[in-house]
């Protein structure tokens, strides 16, 4: 199967922040064939494969990325659902996975609509919210290399907070959730319900890059943790960490990569000085990049 790379594609058009560089090579496999032809060629070409789903979650470096970054389609942005199975390509939207489970009856996937994400990146890295992840509602995986596609199931995957054991180079392509019956009706309104907590706590209608750090163990999350911190608001270029909720960083207008480290910098200065605790972040960096001393 024929592979087409397109080069020097902007990040900043494919990430939901809105920074980034151009990607060494960009590529949208819409088949399993497509998707391993493009790992091929990554593989033959000695560059990581990158792949950026909605492009949440992620922070590119302003110089570019030397990686070829995926983004998937067709079939394998699709979904369905059999019985109690809700099947999903690893670039199918959490919205649309949503849609699919609450047309057909069942649930257990309510919580993913505070997620801006997509299947694959879900699994990638255990997302969750409102006291469920990936891990309480995944059966299997097929993730993909240059070589292999094999189905793994959750113990495979070495799901924990906010990780999995998947290495680069391997590409969540399918998903199959076990989900439960449930009226749609109700799914819709506790969808609802969730949807409004959200918008009445977080900037939903900004562009971030979702949450910026991990809460760390003990009863202050991070948000909590920079608010007291005195972080709210608090600007550099056209970065500023958001006025509405402290673990978020919102693009005010013509954000930097670099704006937004040298806020999480920031951050990590005032938690360990105030609190005692070494923040680690959540957002994944692309790149040749770092979160710099401060």
């Amino acid at each position: 199967m024929t592979a087409t790379l397109e080069p020097g594609v902007s990040l900043s058009r494919c990430t939901t922040i809105g920074t980034g560089g151009p990607a060494a090579a960009y590529a949208e496999p819409a088949t399993l064939d497509e998707l391993q032809a493009v790992l091929r060629l990554a593989d033959r070409e000695g560059r990581p494969v990158v792949v950026v789903g909605l492009g949440s979650n992620v922070l590119a470096a302003d110089e570019g990325v030397d990686a070829v970054v995926v983004r998937l389609r067709g079939e394998l942005a699709a979904a369905s659902t059999q019985g109690d199975l809700l099947v999903a390509g690893g670039g199918a939207t959490n919205a649309l996975c949503l849609h699919r489970a609450r047309a057909a009856g069942l649930g257990g996937l309510e919580f993913a609509c505070a997620i801006p994400g997509t299947a694959g990146g879900g699994t990638r890295m255990n997302a969750g919210a409102y006291g469920s992840d990936w891990s309480s509602i995944l059966a299997r995986a097929l993730v993909c290399t240059a070589d292999v596609a094999d189905w793994l199931a959750p113990d495979a995957l070495g799901l924990s907070y906010r990780h999995s054991e998947l290495v680069p180079g391997q590409v969540v392509a399918r998903v199959e959730y076990r989900l439960a019956p449930k009226p749609p009706e109700r799914v819709k309104a506790d969808v609802a319900e969730l949807v409004a907590r959200r918008k009445s706590t977080q900037p939903t209608t900004k562009r971030t890059f979702g949450s910026v750090w991990k809460n760390p163990p003990g009863d202050v999350g991070a948000g909590r943790m920079l608010e007291l911190c005195g972080l709210k608001g608090h600007r550099v270029g056209g970065a500023v960490i958001s006025p509405m909720h402290a673990n978020f960083i919102e693009n005010a207008g013509g954000a930097t990569t670099a704006d937004c480290l040298a806020l999480m910098a920031e951050a990590r200065h005032r938690a360990r000085e105030q609190f005692g605790v070494e923040l680690e972040h959540e957002v994944v960096l692309l790149g040749v990049i770092e979160i710099p001393d401060r």
